[in-house]
């Protein structure tokens, strides 16, 4: 009975491992569609408010991208380029963009390789390559580094930190940013060894420190995608100067109500 029970055991380990085994390997093949949702749309409908110019970016790779340009005076004004999120289309981001027509400020928001129609796979080194080429494209119109600012919502603040390493961008906004992907994924996946198997890492906590641009971080306190504690190691972290607008109540997607439009504005305008 005892050799029996013995063999039963062996036999449920052994099934257990091989489950475990399966898991893990059907997470490393297929953990990007886990981590880009180009087809989720959360549209709400808004109309856009802002004059915009839909433009066409070539990436150095030669992927065509699809953006979203509003050109109010690039002589006067700073430009912001917009780096969205893991999800859904330029469409999602409308009642954002409506909050610019207001301010003196001009603006590109890009579509990522993959998302809103565009060609190609999303991956941590293809979007550092859509965001350079959107760089490089402003840079044709004239807009130096200084007059520029780099703004990264959720995923997007893995590219805006990456790209604003050492240079002279005249302001850099993160939106719920997380300390490193692989921290992101441990609170989603605990048994699962993600520092060994995760492909596109963001390991924004590593060049934040690299960033000597004024920095806006923002961030809400029962964000239960990207914990708040790590919008928070990030500002910590960050060099000055640097400001935040942290909220007890916003989840992931916050709130652009009035305080955090004027926490905008008055960034802004300590940049001028």
């Amino acid at each position: 009975m005892f050799k029996k029970f013995r063999k039963n055991l062996l036999q449920l380990v052994l099934t257990i491992f091989f489950l475990y085994l399966f898991v893990l390997v059907f997470l490393y093949f297929y953990q990007r569609n886990l981590l880009y949702h180009p087809n989720e749309n959360n549209y709400s409908g808004d109309k856009i408010l802002v004059d915009i110019k839909k433009v066409k970016i070539v990436t150095s790779d030669n992927i065509e991208l699809l953006g979203w340009f509003h050109e109010k005076n690039l002589n006067d004004y700073k430009t912001l380029i917009y780096f969205h999120g893991n999800a859904g289309s330029l469409e999602n981001r409308i009642h954002k963009l409506n909050h610019f027509k207001d301010m003196n400020i001009n603006f590109l928001i890009i579509a990522w390789r993959g998302f809103s129609g565009n060609n190609g796979k999303p991956t941590e080194q293809g979007l550092y390559k859509d965001g350079k080429s959107a760089i490089n494209w402003l840079a044709k119109l004239g807009v130096d580094e200084k007059n520029l600012i780099l703004y990264g919502e959720s995923l997007g603040t893995g590219i805006a930190t990456q790209l604003a390493q050492n240079k002279n961008y005249a302001g850099v906004i993160l939106e719920t940013p997380f300390t490193s992907m692989v921290d992101a994924a441990k609170m989603h996946y605990p048994y699962i060894p993600v520092n060994f198997l995760l492909k596109d890492k963001y390991e924004n906590y590593k060049k934040i420190k690299n960033i000597n641009s004024p920095i806006l971080v923002m961030h809400g306190e029962v964000d239960q995608i990207v914990p708040f504690a790590m919008g928070k190691k990030i500002y910590e972290i960050a060099n000055e100067p640097k400001y935040s607008y942290f909220t007890k109540y916003d989840n992931h997607m916050m709130e652009y109500d009035e305080k955090l439009v004027l926490a905008l504005r008055s960034f802004f305008k300590s940049l001028n």
